[in-house]
């Protein structure tokens, strides 16, 4: 069989096997989270997510509104040397540095629990 045919087959099932893959994938959620900054933050988004009241009198002092919160937990980074540090009833601390619309840097600190999400502290440095 000469190359023109074995390419000619090749490139058919090439094609089928691209159209196969969309039409399994393309009705999906699917996310690629590998890195644990993807994976954090995705198990945070998640979640139900609330906010404490100290939280949210530093949000109105800091003029920080849930779309920058919302925003900083899809964009964000975790900064893990300060992270994953045991709290009471079986939570994790997490700090969040990310940026409100008026590009300013803030930082969050969130308590990822089992079924919710607790952000306790917005602060900007």
């Amino acid at each position: 069989m000469s190359f023109r045919y074995r390419f000619a087959y090749y490139l058919i099932g090439f094609t089928l096997g691209l159209f196969f893959v969309t039409a399994v994938f393309m009705g999906k959620d699917t996310r690629c989270n590998y890195f644990p900054n993807a994976r954090v933050l995705n198990n945070m988004r998640t979640k139900p997510f609330e906010f404490s009241p100290k939280a949210v009198a530093q949000m109105k002092q800091c003029q920080v509104d849930s779309t920058d919160i919302k925003n900083s937990l899809t964009y964000g980074d975790v900064d893990f040397d300060k992270s994953n540090i045991a709290v009471a009833k079986g939570g994790k601390r997490y700090i969040i540095e990310g940026r409100n619309s008026k590009q300013q840097s803030i930082t969050l600190e969130v308590v990822n629990y089992e079924n919710r999400a607790v952000l306790t502290q917005v602060t900007k440095p």
